[in-house]
């Protein structure tokens, strides 16, 4: 006899949903938006035909329907999260780590550096996925994971392995013809930003006491940070990036800094590790490499910053 089961879907945004007692709190922690999760919600109750939450303007409560089936739902949802961990846990003492990363972090700075680590721990086979949604051991199944924060980040087994300064980037032929004197020079070129970018140009011109800022024509617009590095390599703008992504196409001349450190923010990117690192060989050696490679990229930007102050 088959099994009569709701969607899954719809299953894991009520359970969110009923736990935190609300849709919000539910949407973030799903990476959705709070109408995917209500949408869900309604999916849920029409196939049951039974309400599970009663909602007004200030209050969100589950029905006695809800309350029966978040009792049943969280306990099968910790067991499969739980035999999940055991699982992952046997792979990593097997000698695979998964380590999850940005997107353009993972393509220009962990790739291109990956062979050595590999070299030096042949026994370790290294798995990578890429995300810049907020950390979820819970969700999924990753051993390490890599972002950047602000400020130091209060989750547990954080490591802090690299320091990043985001400034103004751009393709050298961008710059033919045109004297740069100071940040207000921002105004002659070409702009290019992205949805996850971690500092809005109107904040940079703050921050380099641009006057009168406001760019010549629209930004060019993209998703994601790997597409605008792209863009601006191409010399179709500049754009406000992580040095350290651009580091090794600097130090060859494909790109340039045109303002230097003016303005720049600084921020810190962080190895986080389901585990404590120390309970884990195997977290801790890759821990150790990161730090050890973000140092040699640390010491090729203050380099790259010297020579843009002492040209």
């Amino acid at each position: 006899m088959m099994r009569k089961i709701p969607p899954l879907n719809a299953i894991k945004a009520f359970e969110s949903a009923g736990r935190h007692n609300s849709f919000t709190k539910a949407a973030d922690e799903l990476c959705v938006s709070q109408g995917a999760i209500s949408k869900q919600i309604a999916v849920l109750e029409e196939w049951l035909n039974t309400q599970l939450f009663l909602r007004t303007q200030s209050q969100l409560k589950l029905t006695e329907a809800g309350q029966e089936l978040l009792a049943t739902v969280t306990p099968a949802f910790d067991r499969i999260a739980l035999t999940t961990m055991r699982l992952t846990e046997r792979s990593t003492e097997a000698g695979i780590l998964n380590v999850n990363a940005p997107p353009t972090f993972t393509m220009r700075w962990l790739i291109p550096r990956i062979s050595s680590f590999q070299r030096l721990h042949p026994e370790i086979e290294i798995k990578l996925t890429t995300s810049t949604a907020p950390i979820n051991f819970r969700e999924f199944s990753y051993d390490i994971a890599i972002r950047g924060f602000q400020v130091e980040p209060e989750i547990d087994n954080a490591t802090a392995f690299m320091s990043e300064t985001i400034l103004p980037i751009c393709h050298p032929n961008l710059l033919k013809g045109k004297l740069i004197e100071s940040p207000n020079d921002i105004n002659k070129f070409p702009l290019i930003t992205y949805d996850t970018a971690p500092m809005k140009w109107s904040d940079w011109a703050t921050s380099a006491g641009v006057s009168g800022y406001g760019p010549a024509v629209t930004p060019l617009q993209f998703e994601q940070m790997y597409f605008a590095l792209q863009a601006a390599n191409e010399g179709l703008g500049i754009v406000l990036a992580p040095l350290f992504l651009a580091a090794d196409d600097i130090s060859t001349g494909k790109l340039c800094a045109p303002f230097g450190v003016a303005g720049a923010r600084q921020r810190k990117y962080y190895a986080v590790s389901r585990i404590k690192t120390n309970d884990k060989p195997i977290f801790k050696v890759f821990h150790q490499w990161l730090k050890e490679e973000s140092i040699k990229t640390e010491i090729k930007m203050e380099q790259l910053l010297e020579q843009k102050a002492n040209p």
